[in-house]
């Protein structure tokens, strides 16, 4: 690999991982989740309030709806489009909200 090239990736890699940039991330992933649980997540008529939802219980549900273990009219046909990373910038994001 040419020094520009190694220098180029190492930059990327910074920047990608950087926790200004998940969060930037999260809330940009959010906006798929408005439509039904409002813009700041607090949910709508039936649709569950999930702003300030724990982490780790936000990732263990999402993945019941993933692998249909979780009974849901729509999440267990969202959720599969999402990947890891992805779900784990929605919960961080989600948890950091009041």
């Amino acid at each position: 690999m040419r020094p520009a090239h190694f220098l180029a990736a190492s930059f990327f890699l910074a920047v990608a991982t950087s926790p200004a940039i998940a969060d930037a991330n999260g809330m940009m992933l959010a906006q798929s989740c408005a439509g039904c649980h409002g813009q700041d997540g607090a949910g709508q008529g039936a649709v569950p309030d999930i702003r300030g939802y724990d982490r780790e219980a936000f990732m263990r549900i999402w993945e019941g709806f993933r692998t249909d273990e979780r009974p849901a009219t729509i999440m267990n046909r969202i959720a599969p489009g999402f990947t890891e990373a992805e779900v784990a910038a929605l919960a961080d994001y989600f948890s950091s909200l009041e």
